[in-house]
């Protein structure tokens, strides 16, 4: 029996202070009109990008990747490394040779500025670099020594391609990569995140700053003034994974197991940090939502196209339209989540019969495995499982 689709959704509710996180080009926190008012907004990019930090934190240096126009220079590097440290042992300027043979295969075009960059940033695995070392079999020293065009007709016969395509590590995995010039380097996107936006209108406001000259003894005035904007807001955050998607980036389910789990304590514990010392805006979750679906992701930010208002508080409030909206959107639409677990610290009978019991994060964390476990050695997750049960039994 193959295995349906299965995307695990993260919904997140967190306030965060005063704080200029994701900026726009003239300085000012970035915002979306939504619902007919003006919205804080954090960028889809800058959360992803905080989430993949967050993530390869925990990771074993020799396992994260990399996003880097480098890559000419990091196999270089490795290159000129002594074999006994898993390099070949080449000198700086044969190293730098066979890398661009290594890669020429690639089509991967030279930036016009920089000679040794690529055109574009290339996200990759560090032990996949390893892997390109490795396919020269101890050769090394004597394809350098070759003449370019040898050089290039023997680095064109090695699958230099293919130690790129496979092997990838989570971070790649999970966020895709794509290659205009080769599309055989595509990786599809196991995660898909969307911009976080307020669940109420909001008002940029300015800090006016001054600093003082310390050595400045004549002069009692400012060395230094400005102003810098900020807001402050109550943000719903969705982020959806698809395991399908991710099992078959990984192609171990020990791995994709693991991944998805801390994907998700990644994205709820990660925080762009746009000015950061000026405001150390790093707060946690009010809310964390983990919907389990085998049809279709869905967003729910539709619970704040009316803004709310915050007579109960922005946190609270916010919580209540997002229960009303996942019942409204399972009882009008059918798309019922077959799981759902959350974690709150926020009171409220609607949240307990639409989320259930507030679980210990960590608990919700091993239920989630527990589920992707299920699912990948058997085919259907738990909650399926007892529904078809339970149908029989009334039968």
């Amino acid at each position: 029996m193959s295995q349906p689709n299965l995307f695990v959704e993260v919904h997140i509710l967190q306030s965060v202070p005063p704080s200029n996180i994701n900026r726009d080009d003239s300085g000012t926190p970035k915002q979306a009109l939504y619902g007919g008012v003006r919205r804080a907004r954090v960028s889809s990019q800058a959360w992803k990008r905080a989430t993949r930090m967050e993530f390869a934190a925990s990771e074993p240096p020799a396992d994260r990747a990399t996003r880097t126009k480098r890559i000419a220079a990091l196999l270089a590097e490795r290159l000129a490394r002594p074999e006994s440290d898993g390099g070949a042992g080449l000198e700086a300027a044969q190293a730098d040779r066979l890398a661009a043979a290594l890669l020429e295969p690639l089509g991967i075009k030279k930036s016009a500025k920089k000679e040794e960059q690529s055109a574009y940033l290339l996200f990759f695995g560090k032990r996949q670099l390893d892997d390109l070392v490795r396919l020269l079999g101890g050769r090394a020293a004597q394809l350098a020594a070759l003449p370019d065009k040898e050089l290039q007709e023997e680095a064109g016969k090695l699958p230099v391609v293919s130690a790129l395509a496979t092997g990838h590590p989570a971070e790649v995995a999970l966020f895709g990569r794509m290659v205009a010039d080769l599309k055989d380097l595509n990786v599809d996107a196991a995660v898909q995140v969307a911009h976080a936006l307020s669940t109420h209108a909001v008002r940029t406001e300015f800090d006016y700053y001054t600093a003082v000259d310390d050595e400045n003894t004549d002069d009692s005035g400012a060395g230094m003034i400005g102003t810098v904007e900020f807001n402050s807001s109550t943000l719903y955050r969705y982020a959806v994974l698809g395991a399908h998607q991710l099992r078959d980036n990984l192609t171990s389910a020990n791995a994709t197991r693991d991944a998805t789990v801390r994907f998700i304590d990644a994205f709820t514990r990660s925080m762009p940090a746009g000015h950061q010392n000026s405001f150390a805006h790093r707060t946690l979750p009010h809310l964390v939502l983990v919907t389990v679906r085998t049809d279709q992701p869905v967003n729910l930010v539709s619970a704040f196209e009316e803004p709310v208002t915050g007579n109960q508080g922005l946190a609270a409030e916010s919580a209540t339209a997002l229960a009303a909206e996942l019942q409204t959107v399972g009882e009008t639409w059918g798309t019922v989540p077959l799981r759902t677990l959350a974690t709150y610290a926020l009171e409220g009978d609607k949240l307990t019969d639409t989320f259930g019991p507030s679980l210990p994060f960590q608990t919700l964390l091993d239920e989630v495995g527990d589920l992707i476990g299920a699912w990948l050695a058997e085919g259907e997750i738990p909650a399926q499982r007892a529904r078809a049960e339970e149908e029989a039994v009334q039968r």
